[in-house]
Parts: C-alpha cells; sequence; structure tokens
C-alpha cells in the first residue's frame, strides 16, 4: 500500500513513522508512507494558503487554488490516483469497518485540514471520501491522519507477527460487536490478584469458551450499545 499525506505541517510525521510496528512495515515495504507539504502549491510569494471567510466570522479557511492543486498533482504522481480521504470532523466516524474498507486500496491519499476548515470548493471540485476518528475537535488533520494510518496498516497482511492479532481484536473478525476480554501473563500472582485457573489448565476448548463469556460480559458493562447493535446485525 501507498499513502501520500497532504498536511501544512509534514514534520509532525517525521517521529511517528520512525517508531515501532509502522517503521517495520516501511522497512520491509509493506507500506509506503509519502508527506507532502501543501504550501507548495501556494500561489503568492508569502505561501498563503488560507483567507478570512467571505461573510466575516472568526478564523480563516484553507484556499481552494493550493489544495485542489496539490490533490491533483499528487494523484497523477503515481498510479493508482488512489482513494481520497479528507480528515475533518463533519466526516462519517471511523470504526474498525472503515478501516478493514480502506486497507483494501492500493493507495490512500490523506488530506488534513487545519483553522476553521476547508473552501466548500474542495469538497466540491474533488469529492472526497470525508472521515472524522471523534465527535470533538483537533487543531488540525495530522492527529486524524496517524489515527487513519495505524488503523489501515496493521490489518495488511505481513504486518503484523502473528496475523490472528487483528481477526481478534476489539471490533474485529469474531469480536465485531464485541470488546476484546481480560489478557494475562507473568507473573501467576501479583499483589493478591491471580491468573485465572483456566488459563493455565492447557484445556484450548474452555480456554475459547471463558474468553468469549468475558468478552460479552466486558461488552455489556462498558459498552451496551454494542450489544444492540449486534442484536440489530442479527435481525438483519
Amino acid at each position: 500500500m501507498r499513502c501520500d499525506v497532504l498536511t501544512l505541517f509534514p514534520e509532525m510525521f517525521t517521529g511517528y513513522l520512525g517508531q515501532s510496528v509502522l517503521k517495520r512495515a516501511i522497512e520491509r515495504g509493506l507500506v509506503r508512507i509519502e508527506c507532502h507539504n501543501i504550501r507548495d502549491w501556494a500561489k503568492d510569494k508569502h505561501k498563503s494558503v488560507d483567507d478570512r471567510p467571505y461573510g466575516g466570522g472568526p478564523g480563516m479557511v484553507l484556499k481552494v487554488e493550493p489544495v485542489v492543486d496539490c490533490v491533483e498533482t499528487v494523484q497523477q504522481a503515481a498510479q493508482p490516483v488512489g482513494h481520497l480521504v479528507m480528515l475533518t470532523p463533519q466526516g462519517q466516524r471511523l470504526n474498525q469497518a472503515a478501516a478493514e474498507r480502506l486497507a483494501r486500496h492500493q493507495r490512500l491519499i490523506l488530506l488534513c485540514g487545519r483553522y476553521e476548515g476547508f473552501d466548500e470548493r474542495i469538497r466540491d471540485i474533488l469529492a472526497p471520501e470525508e472521515i472524522s476518528v471523534g465527535d470533538y475537535v483537533l487543531n488540525g488533520g495530522e492527529v486524524a491522519a496517524m489515527v487513519v494510518i495505524d488503523a489501515v496498516v496493521r490489518l495488511l497482511p505481513g504486518v503484523l507477527g502473528d496475523e490472528q492479532s487483528s481477526a481478534r481484536d476489539s471490533f474485529s473478525g469474531i469480536n465485531r460487536h464485541l470488546l476484546e476480554g481480560a489478557q494475562y501473563t507473568r507473573p501467576r500472582e501479583y499483589r493478591g490478584y491471580r491468573v485465572p485457573e483456566v488459563l493455565l489448565s492447557g484445556n484450548h476448548e474452555e480456554i475459547a469458551a471463558w474468553r468469549q463469556r468475558e468478552s460479552i460480559a466486558r461488552t455489556r458493562r462498558r459498552r451496551a450499545d454494542l450489544m444492540d447493535e449486534n442484536r440489530a446485525a442479527e435481525d438483519d
């Protein structure tokens, strides 16, 4: 997969791309991530990419010309042209199903917003998919782009050491409408808290049943809304 990030602050990604699972995925050629500075497409000597909104109001709005020129140039720089995603609090909320769908694209182009948002003509001309990482407002789309990259890259074949890891995550695979249950490792006892005996039994069938019960119980306690979604899905 190739992922192009369009941003006013490409330096924000330097440390992020050099760490952990993502770093190894890049080194192994499983994903390629390129950052592009939208200011490089500004028309004036001051590299202006924003201006006051027509009709008045607070803040500044990202201008249509540099953003559209940037996107179209990056699209044509490699094939396929890629699936364009605009990071905005007005978009559809990112969930695991959306991450799985995005992971099926050969190329993603992530457009990061700033200030008071985008000139509406950017949407009209480019027709991006709009995605939000939550019902809150960030200073910009860069952190949201990192969330999308993290959620998508770990789903690519070969990225995780154990291919079953992502399938057993909360919201994934067999746990589509369930949270992942409790996990334990050594030592067996710590400050009076013991690892459940069933996990030490070696009986894989009983362990699987215990984990399923724990997952259901945790979901009912913490995210009962997911249980409702599960019942609605079964009704469908």
